[in-house]
């Protein structure tokens, strides 16, 4: 063999070795398609989150201002131009006296309030008897009159600040406010 024909036959064996090699390479495999997640425990078990302890309840504490305004009412109502306890507020007005009887360390205030028309004398005198009113009907279902004050803001303090029928009858109340004793 000559130096050309040595050379040659080494140049054929390489060039014969890289294509058996190219011919035994695979393509690469394609990557499965992710999942929606292992189904089953792949390794060591990771701690679960736990489930809190959840909403805390959130009710009304009995003998509290909020049991006293949710489950009994601290308004009623007048007709205009009347100081006369209504039919529709007798039964708040005994759920009141209830109340107070159940809880007799509570000290209250009846606020009387008039709506917007009339003058400002004419409307304290007015919100003046409505809170008399309300305490004369507590006091009769047995609620001592020494747990009891009144006060009178006329028309100073609307519950509504609109005007027309809706808005004035809304502020022709008597507003029972706890002042103490309360949870």
């Amino acid at each position: 063999m000559s130096f050309d024909t040595k050379r040659a036959v080494r140049l054929a064996l390489i060039l014969a070795a890289t294509a058996s090699m190219a011919a035994c390479a695979s393509k690469p495999k394609p990557m499965p398609e992710p999942g929606p997640g292992p189904t089953g425990p792949v390794g060591p078990s990771q701690p679960q989150p736990q489930p809190g302890p959840g909403p805390v309840e959130q009710g009304v504490l009995p003998g509290s201002q909020q049991d006293f305004v949710i489950n009994v009412g601290d308004f009623v109502y007048f007709d205009l131009d009347s100081y006369e306890v209504r039919g529709d507020a007798a039964p708040i007005l005994d759920a009141q006296a209830g109340w107070l009887q159940r809880y007799p360390n509570v000290q209250v205030r009846i606020e009387g309030n008039a709506d917007e028309r009339g003058t400002r004398e004419y409307n304290l005198a007015l919100g003046a008897r409505r809170a008399n009113a309300v305490r004369d009907y507590l006091v009769s279902r047995g609620v001592s009159s020494s747990r009891i004050a009144t006060i009178s803001w006329g028309k100073e303090r609307p519950v509504d600040p609109g005007t027309g029928e809706e808005a004035w009858a809304r502020n022709r109340n008597g507003h029972t406010v706890i002042v103490s004793g309360a949870r």
